[in-house]
């Protein structure tokens, strides 16, 4: 398990109140980025981020009585069955982000604190999203086109997960759709991802206190019986120990609610029952076999007490849909393949995220991911045990296939690809040493239940078992 504290999304948020107040000013803090053309020129954008509502502080409209504490509802004016009342009768408020939230930014970098102490108590993580403007998040249209930031992992260990993902949601925050909703992106309203999350307090303007259970782990969380779907395509989950990026289709990209167990993703008792693919696929080094590819130290290939470049593209294929994701890392990476059970493509996979990159926008425990125990992340622990814990994101830069990888000249860089194939099953490919023979080449697939490629590995590369599904030239 891992708790997710940050993330920079292009189009993200949550909300714990639809109406707005000023107790606190809003001002959202400021943080440059790039957009670059075809040949490598770029230019600054004068960007900003905002915090997500669910992480701000929610009361009544007339007065400071808080409408939710710790992980539940103040019943006076949030009972069950008076949402769109409770949407109505509360706000949330302005951020304090450095004092409060810990957010801070210089230039073009975002620096993200998991714990911070302040006047009235103590903070546990956040996330922010990019602004195009005061009231609009900034969208990006992914296909055809590579994002590329800096990122430094080296304090944020087991447990964390310094994230920034995409995903499909509306540029105004749902400001336009619900009338009940008068916050907007300016606070950071309107969240939805491919798990269809229920612990989001308000969904379609209106509080989600039906079914609210509180969480027993987590003194601030719960689950109502709402959940918000989109497309998510997450560019970067990562710590020091173990980094992915995947994926996530949903037969309709677009926000859309859900109700219940028929949601689906990880906040249902039957994972694979909404419409969208609560896994995804994955590219993890560690899973797929190389276990010195990625984590602190020089005796890996990208060492993380280190920055790094991360490039990632969207290739569209001759028919027009997305064909490709390709991965390239600053300090020499490497990439292989696996198999899973195949939600993605029962979902849509890549026709359906073809659809979703092509617009605007903004898991379930497998084999193992890194060296970090599958019982990390427990809220209460990490708090405690590190709470100095941080992420840093710089540089952003967007633009045409090759215009933000050359102009940050990474140097010498290799890659790793998710792709489909002619059954729309998504494999990975790489770029590996050839040996010799005939056979599959390094750390490609060569077996597993339903492959029919290649079951030998030129010389000297052996096919060695991974699961079931998978086996890989090592």
């Amino acid at each position: 398990m891992q708790t997710k504290f940050a993330a920079l999304a292009a189009l993200v948020a949550a909300a714990r109140a639809q109406q707005a107040c000023s107790s606190q000013a809003e001002v959202h803090p400021k943080l440059t980025w790039q957009t670059c053309a075809a040949g490598g020129s770029c230019s600054s954008v004068a960007g900003s981020v905002v915090l997500d509502s669910n992480w701000r502080w929610a009361h009544t409209v007339e007065g400071s009585t808080n409408c939710y504490t710790g992980n539940t509802w103040n019943n006076t004016y949030c009972a069950a069955g008076q949402g769109a009342n409770c949407a109505t009768k509360c706000c949330v408020d302005g951020a304090d982000y450095p004092g409060t939230y810990g957010i801070t930014t210089s230039g073009s970098e975002l620096n993200l604190k998991f714990v911070t102490t302040h006047a009235y108590g103590k903070n546990i993580g956040s996330r922010v999203y990019l602004m195009e403007s005061d009231t609009k998040y900034q969208m990006f249209t992914l296909l055809g086109n590579e994002f590329t930031f800096d990122v430094d992992v080296s304090n944020i260990g087991c447990g964390l997960n310094g994230a920034l993902y995409f995903v499909s949601m509306d540029a105004d925050g749902g400001l336009s759709k619900f009338s009940t909703n008068k916050a907007g992106a300016k606070y950071g309203t309107g969240y939805c991802d491919s798990q269809c999350p229920r612990d989001v307090k308000f969904i379609n303007g209106v509080a989600n206190v039906d079914g609210w259970n509180p969480s027993s782990n987590d003194a601030n969380g719960g689950v109502g019986s709402l959940g918000a779907c989109c497309a998510e395509m997450d560019i970067w989950e990562a710590n020091k120990i173990s980094t992915a990026y995947t994926p996530h289709p949903c037969q309709n990209s677009a926000y859309h609610s859900c109700v219940g167990d028929a949601c689906g993703g990880t906040y249902s008792s039957d994972r694979y029952a909404g419409d969208c693919d609560p896994d995804g696929c994955d590219f993890n080094s560690y899973r797929q076999g190389n276990k010195t590819f990625y984590g602190p130290g020089s005796g890996n290939t990208i060492d993380t007490t280190q920055k790094l470049s991360v490039v990632t593209q969207f290739i569209k294929g001759s028919d027009g849909v997305l064909s490709e994701i390709k991965r390239f890392y600053v300090q020499n990476g490497k990439k292989k393949a696996f198999g899973d059970t195949d939600v993605f493509n029962l979902r849509g996979g890549f026709a359906q995220m073809s659809k979703a990159v092509a617009a605007p926008m903004a898991g379930q425990p497998g084999a193992d991911r890194g060296t970090c125990p599958t019982t990390s992340g427990v809220p209460a622990d990490i708090e405690s045990s590190v709470p100095d814990s941080n992420v840093k994101f710089s540089n952003i830069k967007f633009g045409p296939i090759g215009s933000t990888f050359n102009s940050a000249d990474p140097g010498t860089t290799t890659s790793a690809t998710i792709r489909t194939s002619t059954t729309s099953t998504a494999r990975t490919s790489s770029t590996a040493n050839p040996g010799t023979g005939t056979g599959a080449k390094q750390y490609e697939q060569c077996g597993g239940q339903g492959w029919t490629g290649p079951t030998t590995c030129v010389s000297p590369y052996t096919c060695s078992k991974v699961n079931d599904w998978y086996s890989q030239c090592l």
